[in-house]
């Protein structure tokens, strides 16, 4: 066989597996990093229905470790594996400086390919529980907490949890004390909220808002600078408390050496999944409007996200081994 010869099948062949490996047919795989039927799961499965040209698409949920666990597993998927991971605050922002040992780098490890929402989380309390105690705004709620000090308990779903760290910002902003009961997830700490076991929690908003329509729970203030849609008359906690403002996001991450082609691809559909028609639908009835933020802008985004968090939670204190 001729020089010639061999290295044209070689080519062929080199080809023909990253072809393989890059086939826009090829299954994909989403992995959310957390339990099943929470807003992130559910988001996966609309952008995953709706991205009908990246072909056959699977959720798997992965949870563990606060939602390290599973963006690991993407982190470190060898090229072939075809994973794409709906990360969050949490696991971009807020993780690499909350656990001691972190097994990735959220920076260097991924490639953000689509901010797909920015939520509020929403200062929630039992609604009967805070007509009894003369509550009804964020004012009035601060006002208790000083005529009580370190007497109340806030829920959250866990130890370093976006409901956590907003809970502490606000006890430092309006110079309050209260305790801490971190639960396994947010409809545990929400059902405790229910049955009075804690004042307060502070919780994603497509989470809580079916309890605050139902009348269960009293929304008192939304913890990003303006107003959400979904909840119009209820105000920005910076409104009363200058200077509070956390929000809940979620995006889509590949492994960092995917190909800026497939970046494209996998970006432009995802994107077109979440602004269909039947995306929007379905994630109007979440609370949430769809991002637009790919690529470059949304690594810009998550590298600021993750610097904010840096500052939020040293200044917190707040440190899991």
């Amino acid at each position: 066989m001729s020089l010639r010869t061999t290295l044209f099948s070689v080519g062929l062949a080199c080809a023909a597996t990253l072809a393989l490996a890059q086939s826009p047919s090829a299954p994909l795989t989403i992995v959310v990093p957390y339990p099943a039927g929470g807003p992130l799961d559910i988001s996966a499965r609309i952008v995953a229905d709706g991205a009908t040209g990246l072909g056959s698409i699977t959720v798997e949920n992965k949870p563990g470790a606060g939602g390290s666990t599973g963006a690991d597993l993407v982190a470190k998927a060898p090229k072939t594996a075809n994973m794409v991971l709906m990360g969050a605050v949490a696991t971009h922002a807020v993780n690499p400086w909350l656990y001691k040992n972190i097994p990735y780098n959220a920076l260097k490890d991924f490639k953000p390919i689509a901010l797909v929402a920015r939520t509020p989380n929403v200062l929630v309390v039992n609604a009967e529980q805070a007509g009894k105690l003369g509550i009804k705004t964020t004012t009035d709620l601060v006002a208790h907490l000083k005529k009580n000090p370190d007497q109340l308990k806030y829920g959250s779903g866990g130890n370093g949890s976006i409901g956590h760290i907003s809970a502490e910002m606000f006890k430092s902003l309006t110079n309050t004390k209260m305790g801490h009961t971190p639960f396994q997830g947010s409809k545990p700490a929400l059902a405790a909220l229910e049955s009075g076991q804690v004042l307060l929690v502070f919780d994603n908003l497509a989470s809580a808002l079916p309890q605050i329509q139902s009348g269960k729970l009293l929304a008192l203030g939304v913890t990003t600078l303006s107003r959400n849609e979904a909840l119009p008359s209820v105000p920005s906690i910076n409104e009363s408390v200058q200077g509070f403002n956390v929000s809940t996001w979620f995006g889509l991450f590949a492994p960092a050496a995917l190909p800026e082609a497939d970046a494209r691809r996998y970006a432009d559909a995802f994107t077109a999944a979440m602004h269909s028609p039947a995306g929007k639908e379905k994630f109007k009835k979440m609370g949430i409007t769809p991002e637009e933020l790919t690529l470059d802008g949304f690594a810009q985004f998550v590298r600021s996200e993750n610097s904010k968090y840096e500052f939020l939670i040293r200044a917190a204190k707040i440190k899991i081994d």
